[in-house]
């Protein structure tokens, strides 16, 4: 980047809500062209110093220097004027409007008629166009924008900012409602971006894609700086270490110690073009990781073994030593399996319902008292399960979407969580959750184990399951290709052997 002065500096900046201080003498810097990732826990501050940036704090003391100028403001329009927007994870653009009138609606071409002034509807389409190409985006000008996918809403959102001659763009979670190949064309837009010496500020949960997409990272932890790593020489271990302030081995609490009876026993489950021949024995107070990446056959397993699949022909399952023929999920959940998707906001939760609904629905028959729900008893429930596993919600009945993807999950688990569960199986636990709340999930997991309940936690993340798991089994082209007894190595599931290795 030379000597020159950065795009963005930021220094010293503090702020404080009453007696709690957020912010402690924080710097941020941003070159042009850059994309830096700015990472932490939840409560680490990243949030207030990402709203002071733009306008909806004023701080309590700092600079802030913008192309080596300080500047000062304390509303979201003047920060717009100064080329900084904000986007946020969920996409906020008019759903009935075209793509081109979302585009420019702070700055709509006009001209003038015997009707007074009106849309120069050809010269909006042009500039629409223009904004659009610099994306490397065919999108249409002239359609509808609730017409659209996530990710062109977001590419209209991006264009927008580009229109209000963005300098500086903070993207919060950008990738969370995306697909893996969304997720690519986001970032090749990224990449258009920094060649016209935009630079980005990239908030996220997914280490994997941090690593990918940003140039440096900065790391926040308790309103304090934690560090700040050029993602080419840094390990994914020291970010981890700077995020927890201790070292990532303590992010996993200690294995059990007791293992039990086998509680849930699979032999020859195959799908067509998934699975192929999977066979394994998980035992009570047993945590049996499931590692995969894309291919592998590991975003079946569950499904097709909680019975959202249908019927297994062939395969022999035994759930504590009885004959179990998955059908469909309601015959897993009342056999004693529950489920938590990996798509924790299209299957794990309804956004709109409170955290006491979220925990009670799937068993709700259970609170009911003379034809009606008892809302005391289901009030309790979810009460001792939110004061249990420490959610962090204003009420209980403050809409699920409103909380962090933490305390989101918490939710999910806690429905589970009542009598005669047998076998709880996870798909991706942790993904999209900050690292303070990975480590509480990880606990609560432990101590379940501790009391019996057997774990199948199945994920393409290589070090949660070699840090978490007990046991664990590698899925290959929908095959078993390795296991390990005990604590595997990262690496170690990384590098097995491939189904295409075995006869």
């Amino acid at each position: 980047m030379g000597h020159t002065a950065p795009l963005l500096q930021m220094a010293g900046i503090c702020k404080s809500f009453g007696s709690a201080q957020v912010l402690r003498e924080v710097d941020l810097r941003l070159d042009a062209g850059e994309v830096l990732a700015l990472l932490g826990a939840n409560g680490a501050g990243k949030s207030t110093l990402v709203k002071i940036l733009c306008g909806v704090y004023s701080r309590d003391a700092g600079t802030v220097r913008l192309d080596d100028q300080a500047v000062r403001y304390d509303r979201p329009e003047e920060a717009i004027a100064h080329g900084v927007r904000f986007l946020p994870q969920e996409v906020s653009i008019l759903p009935d409007l075209t793509v081109a009138e979302n585009i420019l609606i702070a700055d709509l071409p006009l001209k003038r008629s015997w009707l007074g002034k009106q849309v120069d509807r050809p010269a909006l389409r042009a500039k629409a166009r223009a904004l659009l190409d610099r994306l490397g985006c065919d999108l249409d000008p002239d359609a509808l924008v609730h017409q659209l996918s996530a990710p062109h809403k977001r590419l209209v959102e991006i264009a927008r900012a580009l229109a209000g001659q963005a300098r500086v763009i903070v993207m919060d979670e950008p990738t969370a409602s995306l697909a893996d190949r969304e997720v690519q064309a986001l970032f090749a837009v990224v990449e258009r971006l920094k060649a016209q010496q935009i630079g980005i500020i990239y908030i996220s949960h997914y280490l994997d894609e941090v690593f990918e997409i940003a140039d440096r990272i900065t790391v926040l932890r308790d309103g304090l700086n934690a560090g700040d790593f050029a993602t080419a020489t840094a390990s994914r271990r020291e970010v981890l270490d700077a995020m927890l302030g201790t070292t990532v081995d303590e992010l996993y609490p200690p294995r059990g110690a007791s293992i039990g009876e086998v509680a849930l026993e699979v032999e020859n489950l195959s799908l067509p073009s998934a699975l192929d021949s999977v066979s394994f024995a998980l035992h009570r107070g047993e945590i049996l990781g499931v590692f995969g990446l894309l291919g592998s056959g590991i975003d079946q397993l569950g499904r097709a073994i909680y019975g959202a699949l249908g019927p297994l022909p062939g395969a022999r399952i035994a759930l504590e030593g009885t004959p179990y023929i998955p059908a469909d999920p309601r015959q897993g959940r009342d056999a004693g399996i529950g489920f938590v998707a990996a798509e924790r906001q299209r299957e794990g939760i309804v956004p709109d319902l409170g955290v006491r609904a979220n925990i009670t629905l799937p068993f709700i028959d259970r609170f009911v008292r003379l034809f009606s729900v008892s809302k005391p008893r289901e009030v309790s429930h979810a009460q001792s399960w939110i004061d249990r596993l420490e959610i962090r919600a204003a009420h209980l009945d403050q809409p699920l979407r409103l909380l962090s993807g933490g305390n989101q999950q918490k939710a999910c688990l806690a429905r589970w969580l009542v009598e005669g569960l047998k076998v709880l199986i996870l798909e991706e636990p942790t993904r999209g959750v900050d690292v303070g709340a990975r480590h509480e999930l990880y606990l609560a997991l432990r101590q379940w184990t501790q009391q019996g309940l057997a774990v199948l936690l199945i994920s393409s993340d290589a070090e949660e399951v070699a840090g978490i798991c007990d046991r664990s089994i590698v899925l290959d082209r929908g095959r078993v290709s390795s296991h390990f007894s005990g604590g595997a190595a990262p690496a170690d599931l990384l590098h097995t052997p491939t189904a295409k290795d075995h006869p």
